[in-house]
């Protein structure tokens, strides 16, 4: 069985969607497999209303212990040099390049500090 918030992200589009269009709390493979191969009229103009420009959903990863997790990029999030799990130590990660400051942004999916070398 798959669930809601998985079905969203393999069909690329927001949960709220998935609610609002009724996408059931789960649901087998078969009928998301249904689902994407003959999408109904709502999530064929989701598609073709895309520009690529934003990403729907993206993966973050911890560049210290690899814990990955998919969620919905915001636009304050900075482009950051490293991302790094919030209980690991900043010692963890390799120094700045020379000439360049270090900031700490918190607050990156549900338990990221973004690492910004500028």
């Amino acid at each position: 069985m798959v669930t809601r918030r998985e079905a969203a992200q393999r069909l690329d589009i927001p949960l709220e969607m998935a609610v609002r269009h009724g996408i059931p709390a789960r649901l087998s493979e078969e009928e998301l497999t249904e689902l994407d191969t003959t999408p109904p009229a709502w999530l064929v103009q989701s598609r073709a209303n895309r520009t690529g420009k934003k990403a729907v959903w993206v993966s973050l990863t911890c560049d210290v212990c690899g814990y990955t997790e998919t969620t919905r990029p915001k636009k304050w999030w900075p482009s950051y040099t490293y991302l790094t799990c919030s209980h690991h130590d900043p010692d963890e990660l390799p120094a700045p390049a020379a000439g360049k400051s270090r900031t700490e942004v918190d607050g990156i999916g549900d338990g990221f500090i973004a690492i910004v070398d500028e």
